[in-house]
């Protein structure tokens, strides 16, 4: 009997760290390769190495648009670098806005390991990094995150000041997630992780959340649960299309919901 013991808790521990171990491996796919640049695009840009507070040097474009009120803080998903992002980052520049993209830390050019607080203070690093030494005034910018990258905006929009904040195909918690993708492992073994439910709460700044129909990865009652806990101004939108290509398959209902929201907040409604 106490040989049985022995042999389930060690099955037990096993199972445990196999768990922790796609927990991890599961939510970061970094890629270190830098594809293409803005010049592609025929776009000007600044690359820029930013410090963060625990000394780790990752890498940003910035991207001017002439005659930008705004300017968009933008935090790509959990895949690639900010090389993939040059579709996204033409659509929303051709809006009239300013655009910083940063990778977190072990993307692209990047130092570091990610981690969940490690790509929190990179998100800190850039919002200062625009408020200090660009003097943009934090009314001016907007947090736009996709995927893991709303978790991102979210969480910096409940410590800082912006003019607002918009998700796109993002989850409501990791753990969340993990139900979804691991339904037979019990709640209690998975960190309570990007937690985004619980921090929207606090996000009192407009809000404009974008979920996808189609999303075979995020389910859209994610992003609707987010959007009903989130306190009112705030903003939903549906579009179609698979989670990385929605963007794209839906271009003109995805802009114009972007576009009717920066009006909104040029108008201050």
């Amino acid at each position: 009997m106490f040989k049985i013991a022995v042999y389930a808790l060690g099955i037990f521990a096993l199972f445990f760290i196999y768990v922790k171990y796609i927990e991890y491996n599961g939510v970061f796919f970094p890629s270190k390769r830098i594809e293409a640049t803005p010049n592609l695009i025929n776009l000007a840009f600044e690359d820029i190495g930013l410090i963060t507070p625990d000394k780790i040097k990752i890498n940003a474009w910035f991207i001017p648009h002439s005659s930008a009120k705004f300017t968009l803080l933008f935090f790509h998903g959990n895949a690639g670098n900010l090389s993939h992002r040059l579709d996204k980052i033409a659509m929303l520049q051709s809006l009239g806005l300013n655009i910083l993209i940063i990778d977190y830390r072990g993307y692209g050019k990047s130092q570091g390991k990610p981690y969940e607080k490690g790509i929190y203070a990179d998100a800190e690093t850039a919002y200062t990094y625009l408020t200090a030494e660009r003097k943009i005034n934090p009314e001016d910018i907007i947090l736009y995150g996709e995927s893991l990258g709303g978790a991102v905006a979210i969480d910096l929009a409940a410590k800082v000041k912006t003019a607002g904040v918009i998700t796109e195909v993002t989850f409501t918690s990791a753990r969340d997630m993990a139900k979804k993708i691991f339904p037979i492992v019990p709640g209690f073994f998975i960190a309570d992780r990007f937690n985004s439910l619980d921090k929207v709460k606090r996000v009192t700044v407009p809000k404009l959340f974008i979920a996808s129909r189609d999303d075979e990865i995020i389910p859209p009652a994610m992003a609707l649960k987010l959007y009903q806990a989130a306190a009112a101004p705030k903003e939903f939108t549906e579009i179609n299309g698979r989670h990385n290509d929605a963007f794209l398959d839906s271009k003109e209902k995805y802009l114009a919901a972007i576009k009717s929201f920066l009006e909104s907040l040029k108008n201050g409604r």
